[in-house]
């Protein structure tokens, strides 16, 4: 069994909003290393890769989502703040790696809340998209 350090209990703690279950190709370098993988998930504050590779947790790097609609990819900022490795991966949850966003200024988080809003309304309709990216008064 792997180091469990590398993997939270419950899945749920670590997520800050609701999640869009979308598959968009990531692109991303590593050191001297090209990769292309699939996010599963994407939040207003981050995003899930799935990879058989995962990163170490605090890595930060740059990475590219093509984004129906978009002319050109979306390029962003993060880091790896927590994964799964392949040993410890199941069909509920894959080998990968959480990502949480990082953003230069306030017009870089607004920019991509509103792709993140865009892709929820386009994948699951105005009410519902909205109702999942909209923070619960209960928690």
């Amino acid at each position: 069994m792997s180091d469990e350090s590398s993997r939270d209990p419950d899945p749920s703690d670590r997520r800050e909003g609701g999640r869009i279950p979308i598959a968009l190709r990531v692109e991303y370098k590593r050191v001297n290393s090209f990769f292309a993988d699939y996010t599963r998930n994407i939040s207003k504050g981050g995003t899930f890769i799935a990879t058989s590779k995962p990163l170490p947790i605090g890595t930060e790097f740059v990475f590219e989502l093509s984004v129906p609609d978009l002319a050109e990819p979306l390029r962003l900022k993060g880091a790896v703040a927590w994964r799964v490795e392949a040993v410890d991966a199941t069909d509920a949850q894959p080998a990968g790696m959480g990502i949480r966003f990082r953003y230069d200024d306030d017009e870089d988080r607004a920019s991509v809340h509103r792709v993140v809003e865009a892709l929820a309304v386009n994948k699951l309709g105005a009410v519902v998209g909205t109702k999942l990216l909209t923070p619960s008064s209960d928690s």
